[in-house]
C-alpha cells in the first residue's frame, strides 16, 4: 500500500480531529474543575443554617402562631426561621425577588 494523493489529506484531517477532540476534552475538564464547583457553592440557598442536618425542617402548631407569623424564605435571616428583612439586601445583591412567607388569621 503506497501513499495516494488523498492519503495526505486523510492524515491531516485525522490529526485535526484528534487535536480538536483533545482540546474540547481539556476545555470541558477545566470547566468542570473551575466553574461547576464554584457555581454550585454560590448557588446554594442555605449557606449556614443547621448545615450538620441532612434537612432543615421547622413545625409549628397553628395555635402557637398568634395573629400573624412571618417566615424567612431567603435563608439569610439572623432570626431564622423568622424573617428579619434580610431578603431586601439579598434581592439588591442578586436581582432576586424573594420575600417572606406571611401567615395570618383571616380578617373578620
Amino acid at each position: 500500500m503506497g501513499l495516494t494523493p488523498n492519503s495526505g489529506v486523510r492524515v491531516e484531517w485525522i490529526a485535526a480531529v484528534t487535536v480538536a477532540a483533545g482540546t474540547a476534552a481539556l476545555a470541558y475538564l477545566a470547566y468542570r474543575k473551575f466553574y461547576v464547583k464554584d457555581h454550585h457553592t454560590k448557588s446554594m440557598v442555605n449557606l449556614h443554617i443547621q448545615k450538620d442536618n441532612p434537612k432543615v425542617v421547622h413545625a409549628f402548631d397553628m395555635e402557637d402562631l398568634g395573629d400573624k407569623a412571618v417566615y424567612c424564605r431567603c435563608w439569610r435571616s439572623k432570626k431564622f426561621p423568622f424573617c428579619d428583612g434580610a431578603h431586601i439586601k439579598h434581592n439588591e445583591e442578586t436581582g432576586d425577588n424573594v420575600g417572606p412567607l406571611i401567615i395570618k388569621k383571616k380578617d373578620a
